[in-house]
């Protein structure tokens, strides 16, 4: 390996057809609820292929919620929750990365901020590895997990059932599973995909 290899810094793309930003919640008390953003990107940047030296830049677009349950999903963008008229995008900032346990995972800190409230998190980063993919690019997998309690967030909306428990629990399981590559577009790739959407636009 060159040295340059070591030193240069890379930037990292989102494989959005092979990521996933999962999240969970109880529900009833007693079953659990899972969803998804389906609209997300990120900018990623590292030293090398170094991981601990990314810096990371993520965003989800509020309004791409789903739960399979047009009805919830509805409730969920409403102003009971997510408000997405008035805060459109969940956005998250790393500001460090731990050292590498003996699984291959790392403690990652950085600052979420959703309904305009900013707060300091940990999430779990489990490396999946790296290598060359079929195409030639640099390909990084990684599984992204946490908890965190929604109420920090101004999220407190809930109502009590017959039996008098919950209907929405507090805590809020995040699991994503996000591919990376370092595939860099040429001008006629980038052309090609913006003729795709201008198509799907009718």
């Amino acid at each position: 390996m060159k040295a340059n290899d070591v030193t240069a810094k890379i930037n990292w793309l989102v494989d959005q057809e092979n990521s996933e930003i999962g999240f969970s919640v109880r529900h009833l008390m007693i079953a659990r609820v899972k969803g998804e953003f389906k609209t997300f990107d990120a900018r990623i940047t590292t030293t090398g292929r170094n991981f601990r030296t990314a810096q990371i830049e993520f965003w989800a677009d509020t309004a791409s919620i789903t739960t399979n349950h047009v009805k919830r999903d509805r409730h969920l963008k409403s102003s009971d929750f997510f408000d997405v008229k008035n805060h459109r995008y969940i956005t998250f900032a790393s500001t460090s990365i731990g050292v590498s346990a003996s699984n291959g995972d790392h403690d990652m800190w950085g600052d979420l901020s959703m309904m305009g409230i900013t707060r300091k998190i940990k999430l779990n980063v489990h490396f999946g590895g790296v290598l060359i993919d079929h195409w030639g690019y640099d390909r990084a997998a990684f599984t992204v997990s946490g908890v965190i309690n929604r109420c920090d967030w101004g999220l407190t909306w809930n109502t009590v059932t017959e039996t008098g428990g919950l209907v929405i629990g507090d805590e809020v399981a995040i699991l994503c599973e996000v591919e990376l590559t370092n595939k860099v577009y040429t001008c006629s790739e980038m052309q090609s995909e913006m003729a795709d959407v201008n198509l799907l636009n009718g």
